[in-house]
């Protein structure tokens, strides 16, 4: 069994975020829950892959996200129109457009913030583990 890794983020709005983030990274939900131990999550991802996301609210005690400008998603998408795309689904999904906290996001790529300010960088570039000094 290969690893897999999940990244779990607690959000003010479940249902927005998970909206958000359906429709901006072309994501399904592969998973959810409602009240396990105060807790409601959905776990959003492409099945067959080795990544997915989990959003999570608490009923009983919400947590208000407190993200930096430097805790980001890197997405890279290197077909020029595939990126392209890809950014215009993030906007229309309602992720706005900011400046990189770190200009070398800016070169090649563009930052999206969601509705509790966690970011996403679109990167129009190649990336290989195999290739990583």
């Amino acid at each position: 069994m290969r690893a897999q890794l999940r990244i779990a983020r607690p959000v003010t709005d479940l249902p927005a975020t998970a909206a958000m983030y359906k429709e901006g990274l072309e994501l399904e939900v592969i998973g959810q829950f409602h009240d396990h131990d105060g807790f409601d999550g959905v776990m959003l991802g492409t099945r067959g892959e080795d990544f997915h996301f989990e959003f999570t609210f608490c009923r009983f005690h919400p947590l208000q996200p407190s993200p930096t400008q430097e805790d980001l998603l890197v997405y890279y998408v290197p077909n020029a129109e595939d990126w392209e795309r890809r950014c215009s689904r993030l906007l229309g999904a309602g992720f706005r457009e900011v400046a990189s906290f770190n200009p070398y996001w800016a070169r090649s790529g563009r930052t999206f913030e969601d509705r509790d300010g966690y970011r996403i960088v679109i990167e129009r570039a190649a990336w290989s583990n195999n290739s990583a000094s």
